[in-house]
């Protein structure tokens, strides 16, 4: 049989989609090298850390791509390096980010900042630039959650976030709980609301990243139109637990996303079930399956689900979200939540992949 061809298989790497901009490798510059011969096809190709969660498995679907194209062909072998694209500015605040994800419930007590928390890190443990803003005014838990405390230092007028430190790039973290002595409330109304959360995302050094994780408060308050009047959000998720009244809250606020013109991401139904650690038996404790029949109701991408376990609320507890990626319970619900979310980012982008930017005159 022919062997395989240089240009052939340069043409095919061409084609094939980065999945962060869904255009091809080839004119967005991300083929480093090709080559191909009697033993076999060699390609390294570039891709941003934006997508970091998913190379992987590019790296596998371009493998097996080339296999099936060129089936007389040796050994394929793909290797994948980092293609820097640095993000644009985003909004009034000038937040130089690629993706914004803001994750929301319809009320208190579903879980949502150690969801919030999880997906930030998950993104991060995989190679991406995240940042995590605890949006939560009156109710901050995220510092306490990943175990940061301290205020915050001014340089050069911008606000130095505190960080955590679970993968290749340090995870900024910016939170009115490092602003407000503990047990102190908050009692703001709505105008002072907005001012806070537009100047924790223009005045702190973020750097660039590949995503900010907004972690909302509760409900259906003022912070969403906040959010959506100050930048432009990639999208929401939202929390909720399986029984039919936290459903019925979960509802209002998809509804409420909708209504400021944010795009649903997805669900994720915390506390969906309890697997008896002695017994292996499962307990619906609260329902089951009511977040996945709810996003199918609402043509909402359902993410997943997190079991009810004690491990969860212990790191939670001792300030070490981190943990539950250490935790071989809990690792396989967290990571795939984060690999679909980011997995449908790159769909989307696929099937409507944005326009090439126009030189300035």
């Amino acid at each position: 049989m022919k062997v395989p061809d240089t240009a052939a298989v340069t043409a095919l790497v061409a084609e094939f989609a980065d999945p962060e901009t869904g255009r091809g490798l080839g004119p967005m510059g991300q083929i480093r090298s090709v080559a191909a011969g009697p033993d076999g096809i060699a390609v390294t190709i570039a891709l941003t850390s934006h997508s970091a969660l998913l190379w992987p498995a590019t790296r596998a679907r371009l493998e097996e791509r080339l296999r099936t194209a060129f089936p007389s062909a040796g050994p394929v072998v793909v290797t994948v390096q980092t293609h820097e694209r640095a993000p644009g500015k985003l909004g009034q605040v000038g937040l130089e980010a690629k993706s914004v994800i803001a994750v929301g419930s319809g009320k208190g007590g579903v879980g949502k900042s150690t969801v919030a928390v999880s997906i930030a890190i998950g993104l991060a443990r995989a190679g991406s630039r995240v940042g995590i803003l605890d949006a939560d005014v009156y109710g901050p838990s995220v510092p306490h959650l990943v175990g940061l405390s301290g205020r915050p230092q001014i340089d050069g007028g911008r606000i130095q976030p505190l960080h955590l430190e679970v993968g290749p790039h340090p995870l900024p973290v910016m939170s009115m709980g490092f602003l407000v002595p503990p047990g102190e409330a908050v009692v703001w109304r709505g105008p002072m609301l907005h001012g806070a959360i537009a100047q924790m995302l223009r005045d702190t050094a973020w750097g660039p990243l590949d995503y900010l994780v907004i972690d909302m408060p509760p409900g259906t308050g003022d912070i969403a139109l906040s959010l959506s009047q100050v930048l432009p959000l990639t999208g929401a998720v939202v929390v909720c637990t399986p029984q039919d009244v936290a459903l019925l809250d979960a509802t209002k606020a998809i509804a409420m996303f909708r209504k400021v013109q944010i795009p649903l991401l997805g669900m994720v139904e915390n506390m969906s079930f309890f697997l008896c650690p002695g017994c292996g038996k499962r307990y619906d404790i609260f329902g089951s399956g009511g977040a996945r029949r709810t996003a199918a109701d609402l043509d909402i991408p359902f993410l997943g689900e997190v079991p009810l376990q004690m491990a969860i609320r212990e790191h939670g507890d001792a300030g070490r979200t981190a943990a539950n990626y250490d935790d071989d319970a809990s690792r396989p619900f967290f990571t795939a939540i984060c690999e679909r979310l980011v997995g449908n980012l790159a769909a989307a982008h696929a099937a409507r992949p944005p326009l090439p930017s126009l030189p300035v005159l």
